[in-house]
C-alpha cells in the first residue's frame, strides 16, 4: 500500500465535503467575491489550489505543460469537481512515479530564488496548502451566513489496513 495515495484519497473524501457544502450554499453565494479575502471568490480559491497541485506537482515534478484555470469560467461546484478530478490524475500520477526517494531533491527556481526541493516536499507542501484554503473556503460561508461544516470523515480508515512499513 502507498500511504502518500492513502493520505490523498483522505484529502480528497475531505475535499469532497467540502465541495457537499458549497453545493448546499445559493448559485449567487458560491460565485460571490467577498470584500474581507481580498475580493476572492470560491471558485477563485478552489482554482488556486487546483493550479497549485497542477503546477508544483504536474510542471516542476512531472515536467507537464499545464494551463491555469480561470475561475471566472466556473459558475458552478459542479465544474469545480471536474478540474479536480482532472488535478486528481496528475497527482496519481506523481504518486506512482515517485515512491522510491522521495528525499531526493532537484534545483528550481521560486520567486527569483534557487531552491532544492524534494518530492515529498512537494506534496506536502500541496496538500497543506489546500487546507489553509480550504479554512478561507469555510470563513467565507460563514460570512455569507451559511453554519460551517463538519470535515471530519464520517469513516476513517481503521489503523489495522496502515501501512508503516
Amino acid at each position: 500500500m502507498n500511504n502518500y495515495k492513502v493520505q490523498y484519497d483522505l484529502v480528497r473524501r475531505s475535499r469532497d465535503l467540502l465541495f457537499t457544502y458549497c453545493e448546499s450554499m445559493k448559485p449567487s453565494d458560491y460565485l460571490k467575491k467577498v470584500e474581507r479575502l481580498g475580493e476572492h471568490s470560491i471558485p477563485s480559491l478552489h482554482c488556486h489550489v487546483s493550479d497549485a497541485y497542477r503546477i508544483w506537482i504536474g510542471k516542476r515534478a512531472l515536467g507537464k505543460s499545464v494551463e491555469k484555470t480561470p475561475p471566472q469560467k466556473i459558475t458552478s461546484v459542479e465544474q469545480m469537481r471536474k478540474v479536480f478530478h482532472k488535478t486528481d490524475e496528475i497527482v496519481y500520477e506523481f504518486l506512482e512515479n515517485f515512491t522510491a526517494d522521495w528525499n531526493q531533491a532537484s534545483q528550481d527556481t521560486w520567486n527569483s530564488n534557487s531552491a532544492e526541493l524534494t518530492e515529498l516536499w512537494l506534496f506536502t507542501h500541496t496538500v497543506t496548502h489546500e487546507f489553509h484554503h480550504r479554512g478561507q473556503i469555510v470563513k467565507i460561508g460563514q460570512q455569507l451566513g451559511y453554519k460551517p461544516p463538519k470535515l471530519i470523515l464520517p469513516k476513517p480508515i481503521k489503523k489495522e489496513n496502515w501501512n508503516l512499513e
